[in-house]
């Protein structure tokens, strides 16, 4: 069966369900947690000088990053379950993209991961990183809906 999850984390409710899935599968599987977390560093934008501010929103994006896998990692532990955490950086590429690439590298054996589960219009203009993940993965994707 599953022997390591990939779990993308935002800190959003809805990726923390595919959290708590994530885990509750680690635990009945015994498998490997991997929670990752995408930092994208590119910013186009001007602070109040008319300069752009890169470095400081990128330090503060992985400062968040940091607090939001210690959270995740916190909660796996009072699970009894062991996590190991990765942030990634990108310069604009979609979230996708980089979840696909930690597919190949770790290796997973499955995805897990939350999603709003819109349609219709909500979903054209957001567009869903899920969907893409689903049609460019090797490996199972679990998706859980919000419970809202």
């Amino acid at each position: 069966m599953y022997k390591h999850i990939l779990c993308p984390i935002d800190g959003s409710s809805t990726s923390n369900c595919g959290m708590v899935e994530a885990i509750s599968l680690a635990k009945a599987l015994q498998a490997n947690l991997r929670f990752l977390h995408i930092v994208d560093t590119y910013f186009p934008i001007l602070d109040a000088n008319g300069e752009l501010n890169i470095l400081y929103l990128a330090d503060i994006q992985r400062s968040q990053g940091k607090k939001i896998l210690e959270v995740a990692e916190e909660r796996a532990r009072q699970y009894g379950v062991s996590a190991e955490c990765i942030i990634v950086e990108s310069i604009g590429e979609r979230v996708s993209k980089q979840i696909i690439k930690q597919v190949e590298e770790w290796p997973a054996d499955v995805v897990v991961m939350g999603t709003h589960g819109l349609r219709g219009f909500a979903r054209l203009m957001m567009g869903s990183d899920a969907d893409m993940v689903i049609k460019q993965s090797h490996v199972p994707v679990l998706l859980v809906k919000t419970h809202s």
